[in-house]
């Protein structure tokens, strides 16, 4: 990839607006494939117990996605650097039901919610007037927070986190573009409390140069 970050950038075409734009912001969506897996409805309610029995569900489980608000300044033509905010939360009801699997009560108020801070670096490998192809590296922090409590008792930690990008493709018109990317982001504060890994795996993203 270093390669590739010295030679093309030498042999791709020029294009007026980038070079005369070293500013980016972009506003991206970012699917939430591992909250899915991580925080879920619980097994179908037991129905074949005495009415006396109660148990609480986790149910009707919503996702806000990913969020994410990226500034980056162009040093160069193959190489810019800035920062990232990435927010996401998971909402759900707790239910509480009988032995017949009738609802006794429901608490909807239940959420977990991560905000991630970083500064980002990009390698752009592919310049041309209509299309780049980047990838990219973050390394920040993570809030993690909500009504739950963690292993240790704690409603709301900061966490390492790092998000990688493989690669990223962009389509441009002047100084506006839209762009995909397959990424990793993670966070984890040991092996026992684990916020993000593998999320936002998939993102896609508007944004403008000036």
């Amino acid at each position: 990839m270093l390669a590739l970050c010295c030679v093309l950038p030498a042999l791709a075409e020029d294009d007026l607006h980038r070079d005369m734009n070293p500013h980016m912001l972009r506003l991206a969506w970012g699917d939430q494939h591992f909250e899915h897996l991580a925080w879920h409805a619980s097994p179908k309610p037991i129905n074949v117990l005495p009415a006396s029995f109660t148990k609480v569900y986790d149910e009707h489980f919503r996702y806000t996605q990913h969020w994410s608000l990226e500034y980056q300044y162009r040093h160069n033509r193959w190489f810019s650097y800035g920062g990232m905010v990435d927010g996401s939360g998971v909402i759900w009801d707790q239910v509480t039901r009988n032995g017949l699997g009738d609802e006794l009560s429901r608490d909807p108020n239940h959420s977990l919610y991560n905000i991630v801070v970083m500064p980002t670096i990009y390698f752009t490998y592919l310049h041309h007037e209509y299309v780049s192809l980047h990838s990219g590296l973050g390394v920040g922090f993570n809030v993690n927070g909500g009504t739950e409590l963690d292993s240790r008792g704690r409603n709301t930690v900061c966490a390492p986190a790092l998000n990688l990008t493989l690669i990223g493709v962009s389509a441009w018109y002047r100084s506006w573009f839209a762009s995909a990317e397959l990424a990793i982001m993670a966070s984890m504060a040991d092996g026992q409390n684990i916020y993000l890994l593998g999320s936002r795996l998939f993102s896609v993203a508007i944004g403008v140069t000036f």
